[in-house]
């Protein structure tokens, strides 16, 4: 008799690995390493909407009038406190304070403040919670966003995404667990796959980027002369061999699993990438850039496509908001592409009854520093990193709307009141899905690990 392991047990069943409302995992010791969700959730689904570069959170959001009145002065040390600079600023002779070029106004009746960059995101400004006190140890970029998007700043970890494929499963056995989206025609930092891989994790639960044009999806289309059916007898014909090779290595299953989902893709993809059905007002709450696939508006329409279908973790990276020089010019572009497709999100997932259960997220892996990098000009100025302090905003998904959360200091560089840290944030997350960050683990290399590591709190002031 052919010897069944709990792998082989749990696929012969049909009861796969996050099946059903409560699901169990098992790790590499064969002990079930969580059981979710953990406690009634708010939210069912997450877009992300991530500015890869780090925005100016004192030229959007966070107002400091004091650093206009003291232009040009140094940063004082009594500010800094001899927290640690880049290599850039490290370098300049000195420090010089810059105020912001944009006039700020209060919206809504929560009287939340923006900058006339975004005009559209203060429309929706009541539905918003606005978060000025995350903060971050990275300093640099790239461990920054891998920080921001696994917990660690070491790559090999595990995304967000592939977390909550773990611990929730599919809503839609015929589209990816999580989605990226990232903007065409885009420079500023690379982008990894890691940031959106399954790590240590089994490899179906990796994100699926989708890309813009006829193939949105890479090698998914048959080649020429090959049939639907005659795929799906090659895919069968692979299942039986898969089956035999789990005896000796359990990965084949979730090898021949990724297989059948890409054959499955081939059906579902072409149609929700197909807008065709999409009425013309919606274009034009996008704004006439979503005619233009790829495009940061038209990849917020598409997120709002494969939310309704049933993907549970849509992220979309936006690069080139790295504005070390030139912030002024810089800045005004990336909220000219940015500005009107975030707020016609959160409006058409409202009007849809959809964002009361989806929790929608906007920011990047840190802000900016209140001092200018380089000269300050009459027209242009330019900021470095700032992890110290910066500002995300959320809406839906059981987030507390019209609230400003949390309060820095009249220079804009520490935090003076109700930090958010990273590990907050991504708790914060999982609970808003039914999950406990402490209890969502996976045992690899004899210790349990957590999207959180061992930090992390839900602030539950952020809670509506």
């Amino acid at each position: 008799m052919k010897h069944l392991d709990r792998r082989s047990l749990l696929r012969a069943t049909g009861a796969g690995i996050g099946a059903g409302v409560l699901g169990s995992a098992w790790g590499q010791d064969g002990q079930i390493v969580r059981t979710v969700p953990h406690h009634l959730a708010r939210a069912r689904r997450v877009v992300w909407l991530f500015q890869s570069g780090g925005p100016s959170q004192l030229d959007l959001f966070d107002n400091k009038p004091l650093l206009r009145e003291r232009q040009g002065e140094d940063l004082p040390p009594s500010v800094r406190k001899g927290q640690r600079l880049t290599a850039m600023s490290g370098n300049q002779a000195t420090l010089p304070l810059v105020g912001s070029a944009f006039s700020f106004a209060r919206h809504g009746q929560s009287g939340a403040e923006f900058s006339d960059l975004l005009p559209h995101t203060a429309s929706i400004a009541d539905q918003l919670c606005i978060v000025r006190s995350m903060h971050t140890e990275a300093i640099n970029h790239d461990p920054a966003v891998t920080f921001m998007q696994t917990g660690s700043q070491i790559a090999g970890r595990p995304s967000i995404g592939s977390w909550l494929s773990l611990g929730l499963g599919s809503n839609n056995p015929n589209l990816p667990t999580s989605c990226v989206l990232i903007s065409k025609n885009k420079g500023g930092q690379p982008l990894y796959a890691r940031l959106w891989g399954s790590g240590f994790l089994p490899s179906k639960h990796q994100a699926i980027p989708l890309r813009a044009g006829k193939d949105p999806i890479l090698y998914l289309s048959n080649p020429p002369g090959v049939s639907r059916e005659q795929r799906k007898r090659a895919l069968d014909a692979l299942g039986q061999l898969h089956t035999l090779a789990a005896e000796r290595d359990p990965s084949a299953l979730d090898r021949q699993e990724q297989a059948e989902l890409a054959w499955r893709l081939q059906a579902s993809v072409p149609e929700v990438a197909d807008m065709s059905d999409e009425s013309d007002e919606t274009f034009e709450l996008y704004g006439e850039d979503a005619r233009n696939p790829g495009s940061y508006a038209a990849n917020c329409l598409m997120a709002r496509r494969l939310l309704e279908r049933g993907v549970r973790f849509v992220q979309l990276f936006h690069k080139d908001w790295d504005q070390h020089g030139s912030l002024v010019g810089g800045i005004k572009r990336q909220c000219r592409e940015t500005d009107q497709g975030s707020a016609a999100l959160v409006r058409d997932l409202a009007r849809r009854g959809m964002l009361e259960d989806t929790l929608v997220i906007w920011g990047g892996e840190f802000g900016r520093t209140a001092y200018s990098q380089g000269p300050i000009s009459s027209t242009e100025y330019g900021r470095d990193h700032h992890g110290r302090c910066f500002t995300i905003w959320m809406a839906g998904g059981g987030i507390q709307a019209g609230l400003t959360y949390g309060e820095t200091d009249p220079f804009g560089y520490n935090i003076t009141r109700d930090p958010v840290h990273v590990h907050d944030l991504q708790a914060l997350i999982l609970h808003l899905l039914g999950i406990d960050h402490e209890r969502l683990t996976w045992k690899y290399q004899g210790r349990h690990f957590r999207l959180t590591d061992v930090f992390g709190r839900v602030p539950s002031a952020l809670l509506g």
